[in-house]
């Protein structure tokens, strides 16, 4: 049996979750054979993943969100570096109940990507998912050596709001080594940088912003593809990406956008782990309507399926029916919640339940 499955989030780690599994398939059935490939799909627990199919970790202090400095991770296999953006400027770095909407910056990704090529990185996967921040990417960009500048020459401030005051943008002045590096957007969202589907609208909302906030965001992201003469690149799937960041890959590091799961199922050796299987168990947290559009368990379903593998999902909880996990390849989904109806419990308790879960799959599959 293949465990490929993602995080359980704000519970287990997606190294946790294929532990956990792993012994309560046990327990049923100690001679079981399995084999654990953690997935992700470019949002945070990506670089975990990453280490954890072979890569070594590398760490370096960057600017965090809020301006303060963090501890950020990378991983590094054979001049591929795995690159996180949430490791930077996620919302884990937000104190408890704090959001900064207007002004949480990038400025700690593009520092990360240079720490990255400082190691030797000639391909890196940018994961996005999980910030703080919406700034379409311009503290990135800030950090790379662009310049972006207000009326009196000086670099505009950081943050979605800071762009507001952007009069010139030059990106010519960006590190050099970026012109012989190949860099992936690895994302599980498709939306534009702006507009009602676009980063400030769909997303905003989660980072603490208001209704005003939000068209103020919208505006200053509008602004900044226009100063930059990139109105098309701002329309591209995946532009809106993580408050904004995949416009400033796509035009500041002229990146290639492809869902997060297939790319990192490449790397990790997903495919031909799944060949070896007779059994395939995926999952993560929440199996939703977001499942179904780029999450990792329907990517590793959908690769299954053309191997035509059996695909089994465990869960935290599972809020779509037989037919839709049927249409996602998915012939089962075991959640936590089928065993303890209290969330809470279900979230405090996750190792233990999905043992016991694990068990139960072990039971009915084998």
């Amino acid at each position: 049996m293949l465990i490929a499955a993602d995080k359980f989030k704000g519970s287990l780690t997606a190294v946790e979750v294929a532990d956990r599994v792993t012994a309560g398939i046990r327990k049923a059935h100690p001679e079981a054979d399995i084999e654990a490939v953690p997935v992700a799909d470019g949002g945070d627990g990506t670089v975990a993943a990453a280490v954890a199919g072979g890569f070594t970790r590398h760490e370096a202090e960057v600017t965090g969100p809020t301006g303060a400095p963090v501890t950020a991770a990378f991983a590094l296999r054979e001049g591929t570096a795995v690159v996180e953006m949430a490791e930077a400027s996620g919302l884990q770095h937000l104190p408890p109940g704090v959001f900064v909407p207007l002004t949480a910056t990038t400025f700690g990704v593009g520092e990360l990507l240079l720490a990255a090529l400082d190691a030797g990185a000639t391909t890196i996967i940018l994961g996005v998912g999980g910030s703080a921040t919406t700034d379409g990417g311009a503290g990135m960009l800030d950090a790379l050596g662009a310049r972006l500048l207000d009326r009196d020459g000086d670099s505009v401030p950081w943050g979605g709001g800071g762009l507001r005051e952007l009069v010139t943008a030059d990106l010519s002045t960006m590190d050099a080594r970026l012109k012989n590096v190949e860099v992936v957007l690895a994302s599980d969202v498709d939306n534009p940088l702006t507009g009602p589907k676009g980063a400030a609208a769909v997303y905003g909302p989660q980072k603490g912003a208001s209704d005003e906030d939000v068209k103020l965001l919208d505006g200053a992201l509008t602004h900044l593809a226009e100063t930059l003469g990139e109105q098309e690149a701002a329309a591209a799937p995946g532009a809106g990406a993580a408050g904004g960041i995949g416009f400033g890959a796509l035009v500041g590091l002229r990146a290639r956008f492809r869902p997060g799961i297939d790319i990192l199922m490449e790397e990790l050796g997903v495919e031909a782990a799944i060949q070896r299987a007779a059994l395939v168990i995926t999952g993560e947290g929440s199996l939703d309507e977001q499942t179904l559009h780029g999450k990792a368990p329907a990517g590793v379903a959908a690769a299954a399926g053309r191997a035509g593998k059996s695909v089994v999902a465990v869960c935290g909880r599972l809020a779509i029916d037989r037919k839709q996990l049927k249409a996602a390849g998915i012939e089962r989904a075991y959640a936590l919640t089928d065993i303890e109806p209290d969330v809470q419990r279900c979230i405090a308790e996750a190792g233990p339940l999905l043992e016991q879960l694990a068990e139960q799959l072990a039971a009915d599959q084998l």
